[in-house]
């Protein structure tokens, strides 16, 4: 069964900050899938063993090491790809969205200052910066950031969704609620952010209403298992720890509901 869980899958940077396609250079193909990912780790391995040196390598065994689930090695890969390239936008950005998704939050915000300019600004990035900065507990700032991203890309789903799981960590959930369901009317939106609207939902007690959302994606008796669960995370006094929780950089989104919003 495909279940909302209250921490650690409706995160904001899975759902399109932190994305894990690799930039590369050279002969690694930027666009293969995750699978393939997985399949090359080994070959990747030896290639980079062989000439540490070669941006595209590097990019692309760390992105393999990242599709493994061995995010700490990725971001050592990426830690020296960075000191070899210490201009270089796509490394940076790369970097320091690793070191987010491993919880080294700190050292992941200073990484994504310096991963574009104020006159080349990256909207990608600025959304990165964003869910940092709600992990730190900044949520003014995040949410500086995520209106900044929206000055490059209007209406951008991902990052409204950031936005709105922002508010909610800052409890203003009419806000949130609002934002979400903007940025769901969006023929480009995928299911992690009606799940992220479904969330702000229940966390007013609106659970018919969540389930309705979650019915969209999941069908009725899954919608109805992961609203009763929901309902039940709610209730707990840490429920708002656990909102943090789930924005925390990692895995992508899972069709999962998680009670605690990035």
């Amino acid at each position: 069964m495909r279940r909302l869980v209250l921490a650690g899958s409706v995160a904001l940077l899975a759902s399109g900050c932190l994305s894990r396609q690799p930039l590369t250079t050279g002969s690694i193909d930027a666009g293969a899938p995750a699978s393939t990912a997985r399949r090359d780790v080994g070959r990747l391995a030896a290639r980079y063993e062989k000439d540490p040196s070669d941006l595209g390598t590097a990019m692309a065994y760390a992105h393999a090491l990242r599709a493994t689930d061995q995010g700490p090695q990725a971001a050592a890969v990426l830690q020296q790809a960075a000191l070899r390239n210490p201009k270089n936008p796509a490394v940076l950005s790369a970097y320091g969205k690793s070191l987010a998704e491993i919880g080294r939050f700190s050292e992941a915000a200073e990484v994504l200052r310096n991963a574009h300019s104020p006159a080349n600004p990256d909207w990608r990035v600025l959304s990165a910066q964003g869910a940092v900065a709600d992990q730190m507990g900044d949520n003014v700032q995040a949410q500086r950031y995520y209106e900044a991203a929206l000055k490059i890309v209007p209406g951008e789903p991902t990052v409204m969704s950031n936005l709105g799981l922002s508010y909610a960590l800052a409890k203003r959930l009419p806000e949130a609620e609002a934002t979400l369901r903007q940025a769901s009317l969006d023929p480009r939106a995928d299911a992690r952010v009606r799940q992220n609207l479904a969330l702000v939902l229940g966390l007013q007690g609106r659970f018919a209403e969540a389930e309705q959302v979650l019915t969209r994606d999941l069908g009725p008796a899954e919608a109805a298992q992961n609203v009763a669960a929901l309902r039940a995370s709610i209730t707990q006094p840490n429920a708002w720890k656990a909102i943090r929780s789930a924005e925390k950089p990692g895995k992508p989104a899972h069709p999962q509901v998680a009670a605690s919003a990035m």
